[in-house]
């Protein structure tokens, strides 16, 4: 069956979030899941290349994925708010998701910056499936996002990744769940095949 894909202005606390729901393909959805992007400031939104990878291997396990820009990004209203303002975001969008599906099991996942936010969340929201947090920036220094939570917390990185050094990483999850992926940067480039297919193979 074709998947349905349907462009949403979502209501957030600054302004009116533009986000994207999209379905799986072959499946009837068994799950959901918010996909948070990377820093603003640098580029990040919903249509990256991670996040998109990201979200379509979540959807190929039957998960209804959802994306949205944070204020301020593209067609979102609002202003950059330090990470703080952004959480607030996704728990907005996170909530809209959750009420047009109210039955189904939830998801965070998150890459670099929407990784923390992703995390922050894992630890408001003890019900959470879990948290899936892509390329986990260590250089933030902060291990608030990593306290105690009944949340499964599963970490897929790459090898070479130039903004949370493995051994640095490892440090910081204690014993959590973790994923390698062999690539040359913090992008997934030239792996971004194996990455995706990393995303299938945790299953809904």
């Amino acid at each position: 069956m074709p998947r349905k894909i349907e462009t949403h202005m979502i209501p957030g606390p600054a302004g009116r979030l533009e986000s994207l729901l999209e379905e799986p393909e072959e499946i009837a959805p068994r799950a959901v899941a918010l996909v948070c992007h990377p820093h603003p400031q640098h580029g990040g939104t919903m249509h990256n290349k991670v996040v998109y990878r990201l979200a379509r291997g979540l959807r190929k396990t039957g998960s209804v994925v959802l994306r949205s820009n944070y204020r301020g990004v593209n067609l979102s209203e609002g202003s950059y708010d330090h990470g703080n303002g952004e959480t607030d975001d996704a728990r907005a969008a996170l909530a809209w998701l959750r009420s047009r599906y109210p039955d189904l099991p939830y998801t965070v996942a998150g890459f670099s910056f929407g990784s923390r936010i992703a995390l922050r969340l894992g630890c408001e929201m003890p019900d959470m499936t879990r948290v899936v947090a892509v390329g986990f920036p260590t250089v933030y220094k902060d291990s608030t996002v990593l306290a105690p939570s009944p949340v499964r917390r599963i970490f897929i990185h790459s090898t070479h990744d130039q903004f949370g050094p493995v051994d640095e990483l490892k440090a910081m999850i204690d014993g959590h769940e973790l994923h390698l992926i062999e690539s040359k940067d913090h992008f997934f480039v030239d792996a971004l095949d194996a990455f995706e297919q990393a995303v299938i193979d945790l299953g809904s």
